[in-house]
């Protein structure tokens, strides 16, 4: 057998070190912790693990009581040390002892995010890292928390976040969604059971808690009188009352907060409402599937799509209807948009749908009628040439007369849609009905002639 090369024994691999044996890798460990107490602290904390989780617990105690204790300004050249002993002792903590040990790693995990207020007072943080590594934890908290139980966490983090809100609400909102079900339902109750109506930090999250155990009452509570009475808020606590199957409470939410209906008297004329928002149109419906009007709640997602040409109603519209009712009423919804007051948003619709032929046909119907496409229009190019080159070739042609008025900031832009028009007027088919390349070029010059004379006004 021929013998491994030199340089591959020489190289740092774990392969290789392991061949230098134990004792010698001891004794190189050994120099390095002179002047690393970082590395020191760690080789300490991995020979107690090996011990038993409680000298791994009571190691990891130490140093975050001397961290508790200690005054001293850390300067920005120590920061980088600190940050490395925070972190290593937070691994040791979720990666070591919550395998061995939950509820000591939970203790140890809320003590070393405890921390934070008096490291805040010793360290510069410009760029917001050491806030960052503690928000980071509650990724952390939330798994521990949740391998603990409700039982004996619940009351851990009930108290901390009575005790100590300022810090502690930003990190269990984060790690609200990541707990277990019961212990956020048990969390959710400890923190509102016999108590008044919450307001600032301590709303938000209960909000973020009731949010991750399915609590519409409890997340409606959270929200004043007035915001209650507010539109959007208002609908969004109708639609959540009205998905946890609370169809009364949910109706008195949405009319309550509704806006002045019809008309408004403003001076000596009358100014319609505004359109309902989104959100307040998928409360209505979601209500009237709650009060069991499912055709109502049908027509309320046509209605919806009919306005604002939003695929998601129509979707959902379209999820309910029976075999082929469907098919039909795509086909109603294409001709819909292809017909919209809003040339730009009707062929928007039909070319994410997807619905190309639809949308060719519209192109082609309607060339004149896109005064305002945006920076879509090469995407919907490369979909549309293999199959439609001649709306294609209409939409290159639109985008490049939008932009030839516009002056010289744009010439580079327009030159390459007219190259690319030349591109898609030699396709077999591309230019039936449409005017010929040599025209189109020269009503572009003469767009772009009027955009330098503006320009240079």
């Amino acid at each position: 057998m021929a013998k491994r090369p030199t340089s591959a024994r020489k190289s740092l691999s774990p392969a290789n070190l392991a061949a230098l044996g134990a004792e010698r890798l001891a004794g190189l460990l050994m120099e390095a912790t002179v002047g690393d107490m970082n590395l020191k602290r760690k080789l300490k904390l991995e020979l107690a693990a090996e011990v038993g989780p409680v000298d791994l617990a009571i190691e990891i105690d130490k140093r975050l009581a001397a961290l508790a204790a200690s005054r001293t300004r850390v300067s920005w050249r120590k920061r980088p040390e600190l940050m490395a002993d925070l972190d290593g002792h937070r691994r040791a903590i979720v990666d070591r002892l919550a395998e061995m040990a939950p509820g000591a790693a939970l203790v140890c995990l809320v003590a070393w995010l405890d921390l934070k207020p008096g490291l805040d007072e010793r360290v510069k943080d410009p760029k917001g890292e050491l806030a960052l590594l503690f928000l980071e934890a509650a990724d952390d908290l939330a798994r521990v928390a949740s391998a603990v139980g409700p039982d004996d966490a619940a009351p851990i983090l009930a108290e901390a976040i009575e005790t100590r809100l300022s810090d502690w609400a930003a990190w269990i909102g984060r790690a609200a969604p990541a707990l277990s079900l019961p212990l956020a339902r048990r969390l959710l109750e400890l923190l509102t059971m016999g108590r008044k109506r919450p307001g600032g930090r301590r709303a938000l999250v209960i909000r973020r808690l009731a949010d991750r155990a399915g609590d519409a009452l409890t997340w409606t509570g959270t929200w004043s009188d007035e915001d209650q009475m507010r539109p959007d808020i208002g609908a969004e606590i109708a639609r959540r009352l009205a998905s946890a199957g609370l169809a009364e409470a949910a109706r008195a939410a949405l009319e309550a907060s509704h806006p002045h209906a019809g008309a408004t008297l403003r001076g000596d004329r009358r100014e319609a409402a505004p359109d309902p928002s989104p959100l307040r149109e998928a409360a209505e419906i979601a209500v009237l599937e709650a009060e069991g009007r499912t055709e109502d709640a049908q027509s309320a997602r046509w209605a919806a799509f009919s306005r604002t040409l939003d695929p998601r109603p129509l979707r959902d519209f379209l999820a309910r209807l029976a075999d082929f009712d469907d098919v039909e009423a795509l086909d109603r919804a294409h001709a819909l948009a292809a017909t919209h007051s809003d040339a730009s948003r009707g062929l928007s619709f039909l070319m994410d749908w997807p619905a190309l032929r639809e949308a060719a046909d519209m192109i082609m119907a309607r060339a004149g009628d896109f005064p305002a496409l945006g920076d879509a229009v090469p995407v919907w190019v490369s979909r549309l040439e293999g199959r439609y080159p001649a709306a294609a070739l209409v939409l290159v042609r639109s985008r490049a007369r939008n932009l030839a008025p516009l002056g010289p900031t744009r010439t580079e832009e327009v030159r390459a849609l007219s190259v690319e028009a030349a591109d898609l007027a030699i396709q077999a088919g591309a230019r039936h009905g449409l005017e010929s390349h040599a025209a189109f070029i020269d009503s572009l010059e003469t767009l772009v002639s009027r955009g330098s004379r503006r320009g240079a006004h």
